[in-house]
């Protein structure tokens, strides 16, 4: 990174650009969580990283509990930053195994082998990381019960306070997507997947949401805003935000230029206003993810509409089972769970 996109000058962009967010959209608030991610950011050095941290706390008040992830790679030039990392203030680490299995590792096309992805978490609380997640995929080429089991119970053992465990998807513009492996039968996979959540249950990993589980009070408190509709600025190529504005009262998305060198050198974005007609299926797109469901007094402070808008919609996934309500509280059932698609779908504009 440092030899195809300067380190100094990127930082500078960063800061840039959310000096003209802070002053676009009159941002008052503190910051609670800050989520470095996108690409592989730990190539960053740790005084670059240290740079941007003490330039954003100049511009917006961090919380005194504010959660900092950074993503990483389990590759041995990364993890030996580990405990340069911590000291500048980044107190949680997501580390992108995959898998344990050098053969489908070969398969995606990483470049850090088994050994590697064990020693990265062994290094994470080794330098004084309590709180780290370990990001593990299953519905792989050529995969299997047992390989993906093996794979769980190796990353139990590594002790993460989070695990995120969720299904290959042939993303556009990749190289899968261009050329789609042979996967497992969607039978066995959704097998599999059971099978494993019956294991991280077992070890008092609670799935709190879709594709997270974690031990009691260490959810990712960045994803959990997320998965609510919370706020969020997004800096960065190519990154993604959303904001709730008042006066007038609307909510939009914002997205910055995706092209490192352009998103340097342009103060180009994207800002789209969220259409109240399609509130309704923003807010339950993402806060349905949740176990917890939502209460429709936060669906009309979050979205500015009566709850009114939700039917007739709501009211028939209650009728058909998708949906369970109590006092109020929404939230899926165990078939709306696993069929979530069909659940959102009755939301649509």
């Amino acid at each position: 990174m440092k030899d195809s996109l300067p380190e100094t000058h990127y930082i500078d962009s960063l800061l840039t650009d959310l000096a003209r967010d802070i002053e676009r959209y009159e941002i008052t608030r503190p910051l609670h969580s800050i989520f470095i991610g996108g690409g592989t950011p730990s190539l960053f050095s740790p005084e670059a990283l240290n740079r941007l941290l003490r330039g954003v706390e100049q511009q917006l008040n961090f919380v005194a509990d504010i959660e900092i992830t950074l993503e990483a790679n389990p590759g041995t030039f990364e993890f030996q930053k580990f405990a340069e990392f911590r000291a500048i203030g980044v107190n949680r680490l997501s580390i992108g195994v995959q898998s344990f299995d050098d053969a489908l590792l070969a398969e995606l096309g990483r470049v850090h082998n088994s050994n590697e992805a064990i020693a990265a978490a062994e290094m994470a609380r080794k330098v004084g990381f309590d709180n780290f997640n370990l990001d593990l995929m299953f519905g792989l080429p050529k995969s299997t019960l047992a390989q993906t089991e093996n794979d769980i119970r190796t990353a139990i053992a590594l002790q993460p306070t989070h695990l995120s465990f969720y299904q290959l998807t042939l993303e556009p513009n990749t190289y899968f997507y261009r050329y789609p492996p042979i996967l497992p039968p969607d039978e066995l996979i959704f097998k599999t997947q059971q099978h494993c959540q019956r294991i991280l249950a077992e070890h008092n990993y609670a799935q709190y949401e879709v594709s997270a589980y974690s031990l009691t009070g260490k959810q990712c408190q960045h994803n959990v805003n997320y998965w609510q509709f919370g706020d969020y600025l997004g800096i960065g190529a190519g990154a993604h935000g959303k904001l709730s504005l008042e006066l007038p009262h609307r909510i939009i998305r914002t997205q910055k230029n995706k092209h490192p060198e352009r998103y340097q050198q342009e103060n180009d974005f994207i800002e789209n206003v969220i259409e109240a007609a399609d509130l309704p299926l923003e807010f339950l797109m993402n806060q349905l993810r949740l176990k917890q469901g939502f209460n429709l007094a936060h669906y009309s402070v979050a979205t500015g509409l009566d709850a009114t808008s939700l039917e007739p919609a709501l009211s028939d996934c209650v009728k058909t089972g998708l949906l369970v309500e109590c006092e109020n509280v929404y939230h899926c059932s165990e078939h709306g769970w696993n069929f979530l698609d069909d659940v959102l779908q009755k939301f649509l504009a």
